[in-house]
């Protein structure tokens, strides 16, 4: 098997990875968002950390990149939070799909902080988007919005994450960046966790450790896939996570997106699919 197959079979592991870790934070039930977060980032520690470990490799890496790696692991932290909020109270794949929004996102962040200049398709891709994001939001003047908006947020958060990894690039390993994620993670929801803590039952410490399998699973072949094939060719193979996660969504929790939903993911694939064209149209001409 060539490196391109290869890249687009652990992409589509990655994607079904993340639709498992969706579904199985919804399973965990009526847990505090803060408790699931801390329980998801600890389990990533230890997997991570014994990686680094046997890798001999820096676990909170190099000093000049601590402030990047800081801003990194609080926004991931943030958007994390905000995804695990909006799995509880909206359908699995919705929730999913306006946290698919976050690479537009990247490009907006990419334009003012990395001063990476948009295509001629970009900006029309990006209203694309946000009128399908739109759809699945569906804007009503109560609070029945509040899940939505915050798992909006939760795309933007990830996206200046992104953002930040894209700077750090070779800068560090990584395992390293994960790693420094999961711990910095772990150690700020702590304190809330404690608080908020609530008893957990045995299914639902079995959930947790699979949430924080599938996690790493898709962290993991998500990162190998881009290595094996460039991102443009690969990258659209991504939104495969919200079929997976309709499916599973409705097995598990009998739940049907409705029209206005599908019509939004509609929009937001179309967005995705004109920006992977435009991509692939351009890399051949260089």
């Amino acid at each position: 098997m060539d490196n391109k197959k290869k890249a687009v079979l652990l992409m589509l592991l990655s994607s079904l990875a993340f639709a498992f870790m969706g579904a199985f934070v919804k399973l965990a039930g009526d847990l505090p968002t803060f408790q699931k977060t801390f329980f998801r980032n600890l389990i990533a520690v230890i997997i991570t950390g014994f990686i680094i470990y046997r890798k001999k490799e820096n676990f909170f890496g190099k000093r000049e990149n601590l402030k990047f790696l800081i801003i990194r692991s609080a926004l991931g932290t943030l958007g994390m939070i905000s995804f695990f909020y909006s799995l509880d109270h909206l359908l699995l794949a919705d929730a999913s799909m306006i946290n698919k929004l976050n690479p537009f996102f990247v490009s907006i962040f990419a334009y003012f902080l990395l001063k990476e200049n948009f295509s001629k398709i970009q900006i029309p891709t990006l209203i694309i988007a946000f009128l399908g994001a739109l759809m699945i939001i569906k804007p009503q003047f109560n609070f029945d919005i509040l899940p939505a908006i915050i798992g909006l947020f939760g795309a933007i958060f990830s996206a200046g994450a992104y953002t930040t990894v894209r700077y750090l690039g070779n800068k560090e390993s990584f395992y390293t960046i994960v790693f420094f994620f999961s711990f910095f993670s772990s150690i700020t929801t702590l304190p809330v966790m404690i608080i908020q803590y609530k008893p957990m039952t045995l299914f639902q410490i079995l959930i947790m450790l699979l949430v924080g399998i599938s996690a790493v699973i898709g962290q993991f072949t998500l990162t190998i896939s881009y290595k094996l094939a460039p991102a443009g060719e690969i990258s659209i193979l991504n939104y495969t996570n919200v079929l997976f996660s309709g499916i599973i969504g409705y097995f598990m929790f009998d739940s049907i997106p409705d029209i206005l939903s599908l019509g939004g993911y509609s929009l937001i694939i179309i967005a995705a699919l004109i920006i992977y064209f435009h991509t692939n149209k351009k890399n051949k001409k260089i």
